[in-house]
């Protein structure tokens, strides 16, 4: 690395930090999500405005991949800290429900993004026929992840039914949207098919192996006492911890997946029992991180959105583009949740947020352009309606589940834990010899 280039990564660093910081505050003032502007800051700086001249000059090609990588940690850490916040608790008498939602919500669009792909195809012909629909397909049937954790997170509402629902249900549906993709990179000549063959071998080993041995680590570098001045669990905790990250984030993308969902399940996998304390410090040390390097990974992403190239003509397909998103995914995850008996406002609240596409959406189109199953006026299309599938969210969800519910349903969950907990308890000792508690 030349000395020009480090300073040309330092600068873009630096302008795309205060750039995020900006324009995350500005769609907050608007009612949306903070990722929304970090999405928007990256794509500002692409080729859309002045043909790229901007981004030429702060940010040179040669930069690029540095500031990828540095984004490609920010988005791992991040992605770590939502499996290790995962609470199990909420989803307890619900697995159906996601397990509904998830599947409803593929399925449907899915076979719409077909549909759909059949007759985008005479306007779009490029490569393999068969190759082009299934990608289109897979490409409707994803629910921006980390996005939709952002969104719960700006909400509050990450700790309610609702949310844990919604992200249990992006987890999986994305799982199969990502085996989707991979299906058709195998298709198309772009992947061997055996590695993904290594998926569920690899999760197994994850959570019959690797968690166990875990827990019996940190359980011995648990911090103990009530003192808030108590020093942090140590670098040892967080140096496994990291280790875990960064080799099952590798082997995911190795399979086929993508990184995101190997630095979630290293999160999801590590005990809750007996380390609150240490799981909170890490969370406080890599949430620091996290913060500065996120914004990198959106902007590195928005640069190879090129919206320019959008025009009136284009305005026909957009729609339809816009209808069969927002119904596959709005109408499959609601009939999945009222399959699986959820409420009517719960459904509806389900299939709002798994409509979240953002940067997730833009990763598959990134994957389809470099393999040619996309032309480039696809492409700006399918990147309009990511955002606006994303920008809608916010907004419909302020409808569907307006804050005197979150409260309400946060009041009836540690009322339920509560009582769960004294049900538990044993009570005081007679005669030395503990009795149950009164149900």
């Amino acid at each position: 690395m030349t000395t020009h280039q480090t300073a040309m990564i330092m600068v873009g660093l630096a302008l795309i930090l205060l750039l995020a910081h900006v324009l995350g505050r500005l769609a907050q003032r608007c009612g949306q999500p903070a990722v929304l502007g970090e999405i928007l800051a990256g794509i500002l700086l692409g080729p859309t405005l002045f043909h790229g001249a901007l981004s030429d000059a702060v940010l040179p090609s040669d930069v690029r991949p540095m500031l990828s990588t540095l984004g490609n940690l920010g988005v791992a850490l991040f992605m770590f800290l939502v499996g290790l916040e995962l609470d199990s608790r909420l989803l307890r008498g619900n697995k159906r429900a996601a397990l509904g939602v998830s599947v409803g919500s593929i399925v449907c669009s899915f076979g719409l993004g077909v549909v759909l792909a059949m007759w985008l195809w005479n306007g779009h012909a490029v490569g393999d026929q068969l190759g082009f629909v299934l990608f289109i397909g897979a490409a409707m049937s994803i629910t921006a992840f980390p996005v939709l954790a952002r969104i719960l997170t700006d909400r509050g509402i990450q700790h309610t039914r609702v949310g844990a629902l919604a992200m249990a249900s992006a987890a999986v549906g994305d799982v199969v949207a990502w085996l989707l993709l991979a299906a058709v990179l195998t298709f198309t000549g772009s992947q061997s098919s055996w590695q993904v063959l290594l998926v569920l071998p690899y999760a197994v080993v994850m959570i019959a192996v690797v968690r166990p041995l875990l827990g019996r680590f940190l359980a011995t570098r648990e911090p103990h006492g009530a003192d808030d001045g108590e020093p942090g669990p140590g670098t040892a905790p967080l140096c496994v911890l990291t280790v875990v990250l960064l080799v099952s984030g590798a082997l995911s993308e190795w399979f086929g997946l993508h990184f995101i969902f190997g630095a979630f399940l290293a999160g999801a996998i590590v005990p809750r029992d007996g380390t609150e304390r240490l799981r909170a410090a890490v969370v406080d040390r890599f949430e620091t991180i996290t913060w500065m390097l996120l914004p990198a990974y959106f902007t590195v992403a928005g640069l190879k959105v090129d919206l320019s190239t959008v025009d009136g003509d284009g305005l026909g397909e957009l729609g339809l583009i816009l209808l069969v998103a927002i119904g596959g995914k709005f109408g499959g995850g609601y009939l999945g949740a009222r399959v699986a008996g959820r409420p009517g406002r719960s459904a509806t609240t389900l299939g709002i947020l798994m409509n979240t596409r953002g940067l997730t959406e833009l990763i598959i189109l990134g994957v389809g352009l470099r393999l040619e199953l996309l032309d480039t006026d696809l492409y700006s299309l399918m990147v309009v309606m990511a955002l606006v599938t994303t920008a809608m969210t916010a907004p419909l969800l302020r409808w569907a589940y307006p804050r005197q519910m979150v409260n309400a349903d946060l009041r009836e969950l540690a009322a339920e834990w509560q009582a769960a907990a004294c049900r538990t308890e044993p009570a005081r000792p007679v005669d030395g010899k503990p009795t149950e508690a009164k149900r």
